[in-house]
C-alpha cells in the first residue's frame, strides 16, 4: 500500500493490543489462548491455538471456537471505534460459514469493517490456517449504544 492509499485510521481511541490483550485475561478468551497480535489503521489480527481447549471430538477445530474468535475480534475491533466515555457496543448476530477443517497450529482471524455508522457496525472477518488457507468467513453486526450518564444526581 502506497502512502497515499493507506487506509484512514478508523480508532476514536487508538488501538492498543495491550489493553485488549489484558481486559482478555480471566474469561473464555483467555482460556482458548486467544491472543491479539496486530491492529492496523483498519484492522484487529488474533490468533488461537487448534489444541485439546478448541476441537471438537472429531479431532478438527470446533467451529463455535472459530465463532468465539470472529466476535472476539469484532467486538474488541467495534469497542475501539467508539467513544467510551459515551458509547459501547453489543453484539447483534453473528454468522458464520466454514471452509475447511483445521487440526493443529493456529488459526489467524483478521476483522476489518464493511460499515462504522452511528448505531450500527458490521465487520467481516476472516479465518485462516498456518498456510494462509481460509478455515472460516464471518460477518458481525455490533449495536452501538449510549453509555448510561454516570453523573445523574
Amino acid at each position: 500500500m502506497t502512502e497515499t492509499n493507506a487506509a484512514k485510521p478508523i480508532w476514536k481511541t487508538p488501538f492498543s493490543i495491550e489493553r485488549a490483550n489484558q481486559l482478555s485475561e480471566g474469561c473464555v478468551n483467555a482460556r482458548l489462548g486467544i491472543e491479539l497480535i496486530e491492529a492496523g489503521p483498519d484492522y484487529v489480527v488474533a490468533r488461537m491455538p487448534v489444541d485439546e481447549r478448541t476441537k471438537q471430538p472429531a479431532g478438527i477445530l470446533h467451529g463455535g471456537a472459530s465463532v468465539l474468535l470472529a466476535e472476539t475480534l469484532a467486538s474488541f475491533a467495534g469497542a475501539f471505534c467508539v467513544d467510551p466515555k459515551t458509547q459501547s457496543v453489543v453484539g447483534q448476530e453473528i454468522n458464520a460459514n466454514h471452509l475447511r477443517s483445521a487440526t493443529g497450529g493456529f488459526v489467524t482471524g483478521t476483522a476489518r469493517p464493511l460499515h462504522l455508522g452511528r448505531r450500527s457496525h458490521v465487520w467481516e472477518i476472516h479465518i485462516t490456517n498456518d498456510d494462509g488457507k481460509l478455515v472460516c468467513v464471518s460477518r458481525m453486526t455490533l449495536a452501538v449504544i449510549d453509555r448510561p450518564s454516570t453523573d445523574r444526581y
